[in-house]
């Protein structure tokens, strides 16, 4: 039986490195997306349709135009300090979007959906490595929109056959090991990408944002999780409830932490360039350390990560935004 899976937000910076392991495992992909944030450029297989998820009338022609094994769940609003001065445009893409989707799938059978969750669904977590069973304390309208989404898919499980796997992402960072995919967004806003930008001299310097927590250098600690690692947990996580298995949360990372000042002065090395480094005070709701308690995901899946290493994470990061960046952004000037 041929495996046609419908992959939400396929053209963004996940979803494109998980539409390229499908395709290349065989999959037949259809990818919706609005293509907002993402790249049609980004899609190297299967077919795009240029669709939103509030369109619940071409989201369903799309359902009936096809018969999906399973969904990939990637398209959402994700910018933390933009939740907040906009939450409901959040609630809407991200919860909302998730009900339509959730909709489409009871009324045309299809029973299996992967669905790209968050870290943030934790808040300030008081204990690290983080579990699946840590307490659920979001403190933002990002992280409540995706536990709101995770609910709505545990509940409409818990009624019906539908079986999922909900992946709760560390920090997600890196690019195809080959150049061909990676982040494309114009003004990086995460540690890693606006650490490269810095080496790069697209902006003058990095801040550091606190100097003061309890960690052994002072700054924060964070679990990065390279992508190509994550693409390969979805098809891990795919394969899982093709054979039958139960539901499931998951996180997604590596178990393993690093502090803004290893990844600045780790950047440094890398690049061979020095920069300007900031310090300043610490935001509001920054938790010292936050590390996935990945063992779940290790065991059930056999999710073998290959990537397991900040260097390699900022070799691929840097290597991405060199040489293959401005190609893509002028493509997509291009088609505009």
């Amino acid at each position: 039986m041929n495996k046609k899976v419908l992959v939400t937000g396929g053209a963004g910076y996940i979803g494109s490195h998980v539409v390229r392991k499908l395709g290349q495992a065989g999959y037949d992909v259809v990818v919706y997306d609005n293509c907002s944030t993402g790249s049609r450029q980004a899609v190297l297989h299967g077919e795009l349709i240029i669709g939103d998820l509030k369109d619940l009338e071409c989201l369903y022609q799309v359902f009936c135009q096809h018969q999906f094994t399973a969904v990939l769940h990637f398209a959402a609003s994700l910018n933390v300090p933009e939740s907040v001065s906009h939450p409901l445009d959040y609630y809407a893409n991200n919860t909302r979007n998730t009900l339509n989707l959730l909709r489409c799938c009871n009324n045309m059978g299809v029973n299996q959906i992967i669905f790209s969750s968050t870290a943030a669904v934790y808040g300030q977590p008081e204990m690290s490595p983080v579990t699946e069973s840590t307490p659920t304390e979001p403190i933002n309208p990002y992280g409540r929109s995706k536990l709101f989404c995770e609910w709505l898919i545990r509940d409409y499980a818990e009624a019906s056959d539908f079986r999922y796997v909900i992946l709760r992402y560390f920090n997600v960072a890196g690019a195809e090991p080959n150049g061909q995919l990676g982040q494309i967004s114009k003004k990086a806003s995460h540690l890693i990408g606006v650490t490269c930008d810095a080496a790069l001299k697209r902006r003058i310097g990095v801040q550091i944002f606190g100097t003061d927590f309890p960690t052994p250098d002072g700054t924060a600690i964070r679990d990065y999780v390279h992508v190509d690692d994550l693409a390969t947990a979805h098809l891990d996580a795919l394969a899982y409830l093709e054979q039958g298995n139960e539901s499931q949360i998951l996180n997604c990372g590596y178990g393993q932490g690093y502090s803004v000042r290893q990844v600045i002065e780790r950047v440094k090395v890398i690049s061979g360039v020095d920069f300007p480094v900031i310090e300043t005070e610490r935001r509001p709701g920054d938790p010292a350390c936050v590390i996935a308690g990945a063992d779940k995901i290790r065991t059930l899946l056999s999710w073998q990560p290959k990537y397991n290493d900040l260097d390699q994470i900022l070799y691929t990061t840097l290597a991405w935004e060199m040489h293959q960046k401005d190609l893509m952004l002028n493509s997509l000037a291009v088609v505009a």
